[in-house]
């Protein structure tokens, strides 16, 4: 398994004001781009900004040697696009809903933030995904296409469905919303309670041992079916708002297939081969969607 050089090891407290800084640079970069690029309409204006955001993160990640000074991009960029498009809303946009979509938002990228932050390190740690990637191309290409673009790209392609929500549908609030509005709420409730559940395991657990109770006995990967819910129920939100935004669901079709095709696989065979026993484990239960536990 590659290890990273560690020979300069920062303070977890001066990782953290790095971090900050950085982003209030990547901040302050991407609203510049959008305000100059407004005339392109709030979604190029957007993708513009945040492409530009992104690359400033990278540069970052060059000067300190750490893909993983991006990972909070995923959770602090959507808030910053929600109001975004909620400040190119139209005066028929149902201010309900937008509420509704904000706090949403808000709330599931507070969490997931506060989740990434806690368990961080510092500075002197990278994901070992990332250690792993290095090995298959030049390190800048890695960091550049797979651990920053990406992604963004894949934020973006989720949040689509915020611009119908809070930007043009003019909806009323119906049926449709309060079943996006549980699946929603539902899906960070769901992502709260595994990462509650998986760190207490990890707090006792032996090395080999699997995780297989909780919600973790009905899905290998709860924290990802919650993950996979809150763009789906984003999507649902869009379409309530205006139903001719159906093309906005390829976000959460690119969502899924990133997490089937690309981050189970590699967690499940990095625990194929740290934990005996996984191989079975694996033929016994669900990769996502719940399974009823044997």
């Amino acid at each position: 398994m590659p290890t990273q050089d560690t020979s300069i090891r920062y303070s977890r407290t001066d990782s953290f004001g790095i971090v900050v800084a950085v982003y209030i640079v990547a901040l302050a970069a991407g609203l510049w781009v959008a305000a100059s690029t407004s005339a392109w309409g709030p979604l190029w204006s957007i993708v513009a900004a945040d492409v530009v955001a992104t690359l400033v993160v990278y540069a970052a990640s060059l000067r300190f040697d750490n893909g993983s000074l991006y990972d909070p991009y995923w959770s602090v960029v959507p808030p910053v696009i929600a109001l975004a498009w909620i400040g190119h809303a139209t005066g028929d946009v149902p201010a309900v809903r937008q509420s509704v979509v904000a706090t949403l938002v808000f709330a599931w990228g507070i969490r997931l933030t506060y989740n990434w932050a806690r368990g961080w390190p510092g500075l002197h740690h990278e994901d070992w995904r990332y250690l792993d990637l290095y090995q298959t191309s030049p390190r800048w290409l890695i960091s550049l296409l797979g651990i920053h673009l990406f992604p963004t790209a894949m934020v973006l392609l989720g949040c689509l469905p915020l611009l119908p929500a809070l930007a043009w549908g003019d909806a009323h609030w119906g049926l449709l919303d309060s079943i996006a509005l549980v699946v929603t709420a539902g899906a960070i409730l769901i992502e709260t309670v595994a990462d509650e559940q998986m760190r207490a395991f990890a707090r006792t657990k032996q090395p080999g041992d699997i995780m297989r109770s909780g919600l973790w006995a009905w899905s290998r990967h709860p924290n990802y079916l919650g993950e996979l819910s809150f763009w789906g129920g984003l999507f649902l939100f869009g379409i309530a708002a205006d139903g001719g935004a159906w093309w906005t669901g390829i976000g959460v079709v690119a969502m899924y297939a990133m997490f089937r095709f690309a981050s189970i696989p590699m967690l499940d065979e990095r625990s194929r081969q740290r934990r005996p026993g996984y191989d079975r484990y694996m033929e016994n239960s669900s990769a996502l969607f719940p399974q009823r536990p044997d």
